[in-house]
């Protein structure tokens, strides 16, 4: 099976079994959604929706975020993992999109790239969930998970190298959901340790169960 037979394969099912494919973590609008992505790095998104709804009740605003104080904001968040770091990521971020873009969550991933607590996978997460762009965040689901099925290369050994592969191949008006694909088959069916290959639609094709063998 050639490349890109494989990729016609994998969003054929997906396609079918998966058509409406979305975030699981609850938002609103973009600065909610700006705000649970950044606490969710090294944490579930299960956690992180237990965890916003106190903090947008207290900041319903990015307005009202860029005033809080350290001592006031960690207490809502502590349950998360770094809450340290994440509490001034947070207000940070706020301040900065209060102070540069006039109060509005950018939509381009080279403005996001500049908020604290914002990498290029959250830039990518932010523009694709809320503007449909076609980028492609990787997260570690998404690069094992591409390894693995045979999407990309072995050699593709950094986050950015199985983007740009990912992004090549997958048609552009498919980028935004193939990206919530790929997570979702990797939390729940192409686990890290024990993938549950007997309950996978996609091991026939897939080069991980063919090594296997």
């Amino acid at each position: 099976m050639t490349r890109k037979q494989r990729y016609q394969s994998v969003i054929d099912y997906f396609q079918k079994h998966v058509p409406e494919a979305e975030t699981e973590l609850i938002y609103d609008n973009p600065y909610h959604l700006l705000v649970a992505v950044i606490l969710s790095a090294q944490c579930t998104d299960k956690r992180v929706n237990i965890t916003t709804p106190a903090i947008f009740k207290k900041y319903p605003t990015i307005q009202s975020l860029s005033k809080a104080t350290f001592d006031e904001l960690f207490p809502l968040i502590k349950s998360i993992s770094y809450p340290n770091n994440k509490t001034k990521h947070l207000i940070g971020m706020a301040q900065k999109v209060v102070e540069d873009f006039d109060g509005k969550v950018p939509m381009r991933v080279d403005e996001l790239v500049q908020l604290p607590g914002v990498g290029r996978k959250t830039a990518n997460v932010i523009t694709s969930v809320i503007d449909q762009q076609p980028n492609m965040a990787v997260d570690t689901h998404v690069f094992r998970v591409s390894r693995r099925i045979g999407l990309v290369p072995q050699t593709a050994t950094t986050p950015l190298a199985v983007e740009k592969e990912l992004v090549k191949n997958i048609p552009e008006e498919l980028i935004h959901k193939a990206h919530h694909w790929l997570i979702l088959h990797g939390r729940y069916t192409c686990l890290a340790r024990n993938p549950k290959c007997n309950q996978c639609g996609l091991v026939s094709f897939c080069k991980h169960n063919h090594l296997k063998q």
